[in-house]
């Protein structure tokens, strides 16, 4: 598998941004190393460009007509590699090199066909979903049973204007599409992609626990009413440290904590766990409410009894561990055991010199961070994908700044969805 070519542009007029993106995929597609027959084109665009998705999309297809089929959506930021472009005009696309058969675009119009309906069969997905979609955390779900792994990856649109998905398909292998033209609003879009395609995925939380784990006992929908048998309001006023006698100190704390769920499955799991820190089955979500009538704690889910709680924060710290831990992991599993001098120089060149390296057995990434992280939260404009070229080097990716990631079957909140195509060994 060879290096997807990728590029990377703001500007305030999107045809000038495009034309940039564009020369950049044409140097790469002529270059040794890199795909030069690409089929799949992922494109991301910031919300400055959301009006213009349709012209973007014409105009990328006219030019790259030998791209078939093509999936993306809108953020507030967009990433690539060693940069996010985040509240500015910008759009980011990678073209993937992959077999046609072994993914499949889908959107609304012509939706993922339950696992064994069809020839094509769903090992994993990428998908795009829109945040104000009814039950979306159950269409994800439902998409996730649609696949052999059980397993997705992606992330919610995040737009202060309209919010759009792309998914078109050319090659003839999407029925429906009609005349649609490729971008939507609402529901579920991405690619599906076969076992064949090689397809690595990792979670990065970006909160730490700041209370031991409790078990929720009771609890009415949204508002846990107890914690370990005790009232769960003064479980968290006690593990916060704070009291009600002085309540305008107890409301700013309680608007900087949320809440980490686990499921009642995922303790038994067998999975080491790093203290101080989230696994990747830890569901970060909002405290919306306190209930003192009921004593109790309202949040952004509904639990069930059995599940454990944690009152967590956000962690830039803490965030930036784990992302380079699962970067590192990415790296340790790719990289062979052996290497080459004349490898072993190219990997080991400094930033400055860097460049895609095919030992890396990275042909391309997608990376899906929550909007919450980006900007200057973990120190500085592009901090966050720096962190991620820095620990998993120098590889081609796009992604974006989402209103909530996707992962196995579940929606995340506060963390980073990365994601790798893998060439074999």
């Amino acid at each position: 598998m060879k290096l997807f070519p990728y590029g990377h542009a703001t500007h305030p007029q999107w045809r000038m941004a495009a034309g940039l993106v564009l020369a950049q995929l044409r140097a790469q597609m002529a270059l040794h190393g890199y795909a030069s027959s690409p089929g799949l084109g992922l494109l991301y665009i910031t919300d400055h460009y959301s009006a213009q998705a349709q012209d973007i999309l014409d105009f990328l297809g006219a030019e790259l007509p030998e791209i078939t089929d093509w999936a993306g959506t809108v953020g507030i930021g967009i990433a690539s590699n060693n940069v996010e472009y985040f509240d500015e005009p910008a759009l980011a696309v990678m073209l993937c090199e992959l077999p046609s058969d072994q993914y499949r675009v889908f959107s609304g119009v012509s939706p993922l066909p339950p696992t064994g309906a069809s020839h094509f069969q769903a090992h994993t997905a990428l998908v795009h979903a829109d945040a104000g979609t009814p039950d979306v955390a159950e269409l994800i779900a439902e998409m996730a049973q649609r696949t052999s792994s059980g397993y997705v990856f992606g992330g919610l649109t995040s737009s202060r204007s309209k919010a759009v998905q792309f998914a078109l398909s050319g090659s003839g292998n999407v029925k429906g599409q009609g005349a649609a033209g490729g971008v939507f609003s609402g529901g579920l879009s991405g690619v599906a992609f076969a076992q064949g395609a090689g397809l690595m995925s990792r979670v990065t939380q970006g909160c730490q626990p700041v209370s031991p784990e409790h078990e929720i006992t009771a609890c009415d929908a949204n508002v846990v009413t107890e914690l370990d048998g005790q009232s769960a309001l003064e479980v968290m006023l006690t593990d916060l440290g704070v009291s009600l006698d002085a309540p305008r100190e107890a409301l700013e704390k309680v608007r900087t904590t949320l809440v980490g769920l686990r499921s009642a499955d995922a303790l038994q799991d067998g999975r080491i766990r790093r203290p101080g820190q989230f696994g990747a089955d830890v569901l970060v979500r909002h405290i919306i409410g306190l209930d003192p009538a009921r004593q109790g704690v309202a949040i952004a889910e509904v639990p069930s009894p059995g599940m454990t709680l944690a009152f967590c924060e956000r962690n830039v710290e803490a965030a930036r561990a784990d992302l380079v831990r699962i970067c590192a992991e990415i790296r340790e599993e790719l990289e062979p055991e052996e290497l080459t001098l004349e490898v072993a120089s190219a990997l080991s060149a400094s930033e400055a010199e860097s460049a895609p390296h095919p030992a890396r057995r990275i042909a391309g990434a997608v990376y899906i961070s929550c909007a919450g992280r980006g900007g200057p939260h973990f120190g500085a404009p592009s901090a966050e994908l720096q962190i991620v070229r820095r620990a998993l080097g120098d590889v081609p990716l796009v992604g974006f700044f989402a209103g909530g990631e996707i992962a196995r079957h579940n929606l995340y909140g506060y963390t980073g969805v990365l994601t790798v195509f893998t060439a074999p060994e």
